[in-house]
């Protein structure tokens, strides 16, 4: 999972969302049905389970160094800069005080080795927490933590200061003060209006030296930390090594860390196969090609049926010589004797290719050999891909294209596609605010409805979009021989795009389109199991990205001028969808331009007859012929058009070789609208320039990159889902929201449930919102990002850690000594992956000693 363009995955002061993870947000309102009755039930159903080789601390070795891979050495050690990234955070989590941690529910707990309590004592007139810190606790210079640390790092990021360089304030700035309380342990912080989301405060808290002043928080803590307050202590950040090195904190109160020492490693994503071969490493995330290697090295290390000599690796472990057979490696008589037909040179260009290709399958099964030694630690990654609709301009800007666009969408297949191969669960996720597993999930995808070939065709036709409207109309009408040459140019000219530029799903690629008749009637099984046993090119091949594009802290952007907007006549709802709201239902609020009243999509008239439409070369029914006949529709026979242009959606995609599962599923979507008679032009951007150059700047239609999940909805969904504004230069205010889709009525209940402490009412609040998201289409969520961690097999406590923040001092390594066997202490829904083997699974037993401990947050 390379990352492109944006900051990845860093975790950000309050979540696991960071301002760009990219990689750094009163009215009264109708009620709205958010989920069906069993919404409940369903945010309690379990994720993946985390997959960690749990182990109790007193089966952990004493001592010892881990190798833990990180992308990059960090720009910055303070979180709190835009230039932060997942190494600065990873770093945070070890050295620093996080006061609430997430558990493996994505739950904020109170971490009791800081805090002995936290919770609101008073709600009226202003809204007091007080916090009773560990008397325990103390910086590494020997001071305790108090009130000073606190009100330094508010001030500093409250966004009063402007010489403060902060990416972020959410939160802060509704702080009104801080003071002592009734003694130095206690610190009573009162708001100037309610914040429900007040756990995400102080995570990381930094000492008063750092955040005292401009000058230290800008400069004193990029490149080291006076003081620390946690389990680790920074020794070194090495540059030139590109190490970063941790050691134990002599001042830690705590439970005694297992290990030594953590040096993290700037190992980039395409050389992890080889470090990890090479034995330098103990822990990598990784992509899904390394994952399928290691899985293949180990069932050959096992006795299983592997590559031969000469042969080329097996399946799931494709190498340089993947493509190789017994045949092409041996060299013919031809070749080893010259012949009459060929000369020298050619024999001696034969003689180096095939050397060239037994010195890289030498090195390949070298490779292998060493990949034996770890095993696969996976889960789900607490974050999901989108597909993003621009709706600013262009045919997006009707709702009704892009909710055409997303009923096209058969999410379930696409995260099949990605998850099965990998023996993940592959449920498309059903919000935008919260995972499954998450106590505020709730699947509220019925609001914009699921994948429905004939409702997407009858919003294309309500919007005006027809088999016929891309003809234009001339004031003469040419005949015979002339009409013929003028079809005849018009199809060159396509051609000619095609080869020139970008590439077009359409009615002019016939070649393809033959292709992808076969594969559909296949149910797109190259991106199955199937596939990844046998070997042949398939989706499982590429590798793993998903989130190269997790978008996060980034300051906010600014798009284009604002565009025009008129108003589109939204056709009634169709008897049956969902549930609709009465005119008495809906406030004005919710009668967007081009909308129509509350939240549910409407059905859209019935599709122009088939037979009515112009002739076409492209056809692919084969999808929708096993649909229901509810759902299905026979695909259009030619693209649709209106006022003589055609319907053709650009489809940006990064084209850097980290990036081939993105583009595998873009070319899915692509076939997908295919059908329903949408072109899509995909556009390959270098990956340096594709989020900065085109995503956030607004320059294309269709785009896929992905958000983290958070613990704090209402703070960090509104400056992605909030309706952009007009700046006061003319431009549009878009902060996070890249898709600039957005209605007043989401912000108002994003504001409501930031200040809502009821936290069931604050979640009912935050399903309303979701519900409208969906369906205002601009975001459409796709699948939930796979999360692959190489590591050794004695490794402890550390891998895929999915919701829950690693817990630094119970990581280590596996006591030999201490290897009898043990009931372990699985959590609810922990479930063994379903591709662990036996001696897998033997690898990873132990008691889990997770985050549990923290307990459960304290609350009036």
């Amino acid at each position: 999972m390379s990352q492109v363009g944006a900051p990845r995955g860093r975790t950000c002061s309050r979540t696991i969302r960071s301002v760009a993870l990219l990689t750094s947000g009163v009215l009264a309102l109708p009620v709205l049905a958010a989920c069906s009755s069993d919404g409940d039930e369903r945010s309690k159903a379990p994720a993946a389970a985390q997959d960690v080789g749990p182990a109790a601390r007193d089966r952990i070795a004493d001592g010892g160094t881990l190798r833990w891979a990180v992308d990059t050495v960090p720009t910055t050690l303070n979180t709190f800069q835009a230039d932060a990234d997942a190494a600065t955070s990873r770093i945070a989590g070890a050295v620093l005080p996080s006061l609430f941690t997430l558990d493996k529910t994505g739950r904020p707990q109170r971490n009791p080795d800081y805090l002995e309590s936290a919770k609101i004592i008073e709600r009226e007139p202003k809204q007091v927490v007080l916090y009773k810190l560990n008397q325990q606790a103390v910086w590494s210079d020997g001071r305790e933590l108090g009130a000073a640390d606190f009100v330094a790092q508010w001030r500093a990021l409250s966004g009063k200061d402007s010489a403060y360089w902060t990416a972020r304030n959410a939160g802060y700035e509704r702080i009104q003060k801080i003071e002592r309380g009734a003694n130095d342990l206690e610190v009573r912080v009162t708001f100037n209006k309610p914040y429900a989301d007040w756990r995400a405060l102080f995570s990381p808290l930094y000492p008063k030296d750092v955040m005292g002043a401009p000058n230290s928080f800008n400069d004193g803590a990029r490149a080291k930390l006076k003081a620390t307050a946690g389990p680790f202590q920074l020794k070194e950040m090495d540059r030139a090594d590109r190490e970063i090195t941790l050691v134990r904190n002599p001042r830690w109160w705590g439970a005694r860390p297992k290990l030594d020492t953590i040096v993290l490693s700037a190992v980039p994503r395409d050389k992890r196969a080889a470090a990890l071969a090479a034995g330098t490493l103990d822990l990598a995330e990784i992509d899904s090609p390394v994952a399928e290697r290691i899985t293949q090295a180990r069932h050959n290390k096992g006795g299983g049926a592997g590559p031969q000599t000469g042969a080329g690796p097996a399946s799931g472990a494709r190498g340089p010589g993947a493509e190789t057979t017994a045949a092409s490696a041996t060299p013919s008589s031809a070749e080893e004797n010259g012949s009459d037909e060929e000369d020298e040179e050619k024999a001696e260009a034969a003689r180096e290719s095939r050397e060239k290709k037994t010195r890289a399958l030498a090195k390949y099964a070298k490779e292998q050999r060493g990949l034996g030694g770890y095993v696969v630690r996976k889960s789900l990654e607490p974050a999901f891909t989108q597909l993003a609709l621009n709706g600013e301009t262009g045919p997006l800007a009707d709702e009704r294209v892009r909710r055409a666009v997303a009923r096209a969408l058969d999410r379930k297949k696409l995260a099949e596609a990605v998850l099965k191969p990998l023996g993940l669960p592959a449920n498309p996720p059903g919000s935008h605010l919260a995972l499954a597993g998450q106590h505020a999930y709730a699947d509220s995808s019925d609001a914009l409805g699921d994948q429905n070939t004939r409702e997407a065709q009858a919003l294309l036709a309500d919007a005006g979009w027809t088999p016929g409207g891309a003809v234009k109309k001339d004031d003469g009408t040419k005949a015979g021989s002339e009409a013929d040459a003028d079809k005849k140019k018009d199809k060159e000219k396509e051609k000619e795009k095609g080869e020139n530029g970008s590439e077009t799903s359409g009615t002019d690629k016939k070649k393809e389109d033959k292709q992808e008749e076969k594969k559909e009637d296949k149910g797109d099984k190259e991106a199955g199991a199937k596939d990844s046993e046998s070997g042949s090119a398939s989706d499982s091949d590429s590798a793993s990205d998903e989130g190269a594009y997790i978008v996060g802290d980034n300051k906010p952007g600014r798009g284009a001028p604002l565009s025009e907007t008129g108003s589109r006549v939204i056709a009634p709802a169709a008897v049956g969808q969902a549930r609709w709201l009465d005119d008495g239902d809906v406030n004005a609020q919710d009668r967007q331009p081009g909308g129509m009243a509350g939240a549910y999509a409407p059905g859209g008239t019935a599709a122009p007859a088939a037979d009515s439409a112009s002739p076409s070369t492209t056809s692919s029914a084969s999808a929708s012929a096993s649909a229901s006949p509810s759902t299905s529709a026979s695909p259009l026979p030619g693209p649709l058009g209106k006022d003589g242009k055609p319907l053709t959606l650009r489809f940006v995609l990064p084209s850097g070789p980290g990036s081939e599962q993105l583009r595998t599923v873009g070319q899915k979507i692509a076939r997908m609208l295919d059908r329903i008679g949408i072109r899509t032009e995909i556009t390959k951007v270098a990956d340096a320039d594709y989020f900065k150059d085109h995503v956030a700047s607004g320059d294309y239609d269709l785009a896929l990159y992905s958000w983290p999940a958070t613990a704090y909805p209402a703070t960090d969904g509104r400056p992605i889902y909030a309706k952009p504004v007009p700046a006061s230069d003319g431009s549009l205010l878009v902060e996070q929201n890249y898709t600039r889709v957005g209605t007043d009525h989401i912000n108002q209940l994003f504001d409501q449930a930031a200040s809502e402490l009821d936290e069931k009412a604050a979640r009912d609040l935050l399903r309303r919102a979701d519900a409208r998201i969906w369906a205002a289409a601009g975001s459409i969520p796709l699948y939930q990002r796979p999360q692959l961690v190489a590591a050794k097999p004695a490794v402890a406590n550390a891998g895929a850690f999915a919701f829950a923040a690693p817990r630094y001092e119970d990581i280590g390594f596996k006591d030999p000594a201490k290897s009898g066997p043990e009931q372990p202490q699985k959590s609810a829904g922990a479930t063994q992956s379903p591709e662990a083997s036996p001696k897998e699974s033997a690898d990873e037993t132990g008691n889990d000693s997770g985050n549990e401990s923290a307990g459960e947050s304290d609350e009036q």
